[in-house]
This record gives structure tokens, C-alpha cells and sequence, in this order.
């Protein structure tokens, strides 16, 4: 484990997030590959991946660990596949906009591949979160005890605010990352959303159940 980063987790988490993001982008392409196919593979046995009918992932950046490789799989089992896009008009939320192999696609002002704004602006292409039987996001950290480290620009955190209401249907969260990822403990905001399975491509760490 990293010294610095480890430090970090009790202060500074601009400075660890940006260690964290250090970590995936000095992987080589050949590590990413390897990384993603085993990601996949774990995936693959989940049975919240296994059971779900229509499921949210994303299109990797900057040296996030790539779940794509699942997709022809979802698609053989009848899955219907989503994408998060930056919701139009509102700060920082996402629509949930269904990715097929007709879907138009441009980049965002992040430089992200999603759905164009016309074929996201359609409901019948799109469902809201709670519709979604299971998520799987991208994480910039994670600790042992399944806490997350998001992008800090909290998209995922207000899209899901919904959730803490512990009413009605809510998806599965599963969060994804690279094994150099991991971390000893990050600090926890009241305003996380928690994950239900953290995968990395060496193993699955689910919270501890209390009560």
C-alpha cells in the first residue's frame, strides 16, 4: 500500500484522489486489458449481474478499469444495456439512456462517449434509476470495508439521492476499479451513496452487515 495515499485518507483528499488516478493511468495497455478481462470474469459469477434484466454501465476514461468487455455477453443473455449522460439543465445528474448498437453517439464536455443529446432527450430511450435492476460505476478509490472514492463531482451521488429515502425500488450498486485502488480506509461523507459489491480484477469486497 501506498504511504502517501494512506496519509491522505485522513486529510487531504484532493491529494489522494489524484494519487489514485496516477495509479490506473501509469497501467500499460496490456495491464488494462488483463485487468478488464478479469474484471469481467468476476463480474460474470455476481449473481446481482446475473439476475438483472436491464443494467447501467459506463465507457471507460483516463485509465478507468473497462467493463465494455461484458457487454456482447449482456446483450447474448437479452440484456437491455444503459449508459449514464449528463442530464441537460441540471447540475450534475445523469439520465440512464439506452445503449444499442444503433445508438448515436458523441462526446460530452468531458470528452465521454454517450448517447446525443436528441436520442437521450426521447423517454422511450431512457429510464430513471430506480427502473435500472443494477449500476455499475466507476471508482476513483475503495477501502476494505467497501467505501467508495467517486470523481468528487458527485453525478452519481445526486442521481441516487432518491435512495436514502429507503422507499420503494432502488437498484443494486456495484462499483468497479483497479486492485491498485484499494486503499486501508477512506473517510465517509453523509452524502455517499453506499455500494452494495465493490470489483476489482482481484477480488469482491462486499460491506460488512451490521445489526
Amino acid at each position: 500500500m501506498n504511504d502517501t495515499a494512506d496519509r491522505s485518507t485522513s486529510g487531504d483528499k484532493i491529494a489522494l484522489r489524484r494519487e489514485l488516478r496516477r495509479r490506473r493511468r501509469i497501467l500499460s495497455l496490456d495491464q488494462q486489458k488483463q485487468a478488464a478481462a478479469a474484471l469481467c470474469q468476476r463480474l460474470k459469477g455476481l449473481p446481482e449481474i446475473r439476475r438483472a434484466k436491464r443494467i447501467s454501465l459506463y465507457l471507460p476514461v483516463n485509465g478507468e478499469i473497462d467493463p465494455t468487455p461484458l457487454i456482447p455477453w449482456l446483450r447474448q443473455r437479452k440484456v437491455s444495456i444503459y449508459l449514464p449522460v449528463l442530464r441537460p439543465l441540471s447540475t450534475n445528474r445523469l439520465w440512464f439512456v439506452a445503449y444499442r448498437e444503433s445508438t448515436p453517439m458523441v462526446k460530452n464536455r468531458f470528452g465521454i462517449a454517450e448517447p446525443c443529446s436528441r436520442f437521450a432527450a426521447d423517454k422511450r430511450n431512457r429510464l430513471p434509476a430506480w427502473a435500472l435492476d443494477t449500476l455499475i460505476v466507476p471508482l476513483v478509490g475503495f477501502d476494505k470495508q467497501a467505501n467508495r472514492m467517486g470523481m468528487g463531482g458527485g453525478f452519481y451521488d445526486r442521481s441516487l439521492a432518491f435512495m436514502r429515502r429507503r422507499q420503494g425500488p432502488v437498484p443494486t450498486l456495484i462499483g468497479v476499479a483497479h486492485a491498485c485502488q484499494q486503499v486501508d480506509a477512506l473517510p465517509i461523507e453523509p452524502w455517499d451513496i453506499p455500494l452494495d459489491v465493490i470489483a476489482s480484477d482481484i477480488r469482491i469486497i462486499r460491506p460488512t452487515k451490521t445489526g
